[in-house]
């Protein structure tokens, strides 16, 4: 008799760029919402519609594709906001600027997180305990969330399937993000599955044997920075 997972997950991707925000629902019926970077009142309904209610808004990093409407989500269902590193108030204090750069229709409030967090803390859903590993490189406080228990990662624009993050943006750096993920998330394990801020999931053991920027047969090899969907 197989038991019911300690949670769930629902991938919603929101705003025209395709943003992987996740709901993690568990058996409780609370819900955590990783990375809302816009279409508030979808993800509330999505919750809805799945019998559960958010109470922790968990952000990876500052860019508005991902933090875009955490200020609304949590004025309209109380949830708190836990995250990103102290760093990314740099990002988290100008999404409204971010909104004019991007030419973008979106309406978004800057961001204050109720906790920040930093490499070695925890976050909790319903006795779920989530590790927090700070990945600097794409954003200077960019966070991923890792649950050891089912060898799952949200790692928001530092690693996709085939690509990572740019770092052509303010304060953004190649080599630091590199380190991150070489040092950071490859020793959790080949076997852990990673959501990434955009496009399809992988596992780092298939991107550890096939990525062209961070795969193992390239570490350590001088390569040329690139341009990834986040």
């Amino acid at each position: 008799m197989s038991q019911t997972p300690p949670f769930q997950i629902k991938i919603v991707p929101v705003t025209p760029f395709q943003q992987n925000c996740s709901l993690i629902r568990a058996r409780n019926g609370s819900i955590a919402v990783i990375d809302p970077g816009g279409e508030v009142d979808r993800l509330i309904a999505e919750a809805e519609a799945w019998e559960g209610k958010i109470e922790k808004i968990w952000l990876t990093h500052g860019h508005l594709d991902h933090a875009g409407g955490a200020m609304e989500l949590k004025e309209k269902t109380g949830a708190i906001i836990e995250g990103a590193q102290e760093e990314e108030v740099f990002w988290l204090s100008q999404i409204s600027e971010q909104i004019k750069r991007f030419g973008t229709h979106m309406e978004a409030k800057n961001v204050t997180p109720d906790r920040w967090l930093d490499d070695g803390d925890t976050v909790e859903l319903d006795g779920n305990v989530f590790e927090v590993i700070f990945t600097p490189g794409h954003t200077p406080g960019h966070v991923v969330f890792f649950n050891r228990d089912m060898k799952i990662a949200f790692v928001g624009d530092v690693l996709f399937k085939g690509s990572i993050g740019r770092t052509d943006f303010p304060r953004g750096d190649h080599a630091t993000l590199i380190a991150s993920i070489t040092e950071k998330l490859w020793p959790l394990g080949n076997d852990v599955q990673f959501v990434p801020g955009h496009g399809p999931l992988s596992t780092f053991g298939h991107e550890r044997q096939s990525n062209p920027f961070v795969g193992d047969a390239v570490v350590g090899r001088a390569g040329a920075n690139t341009q990834g969907p986040g």
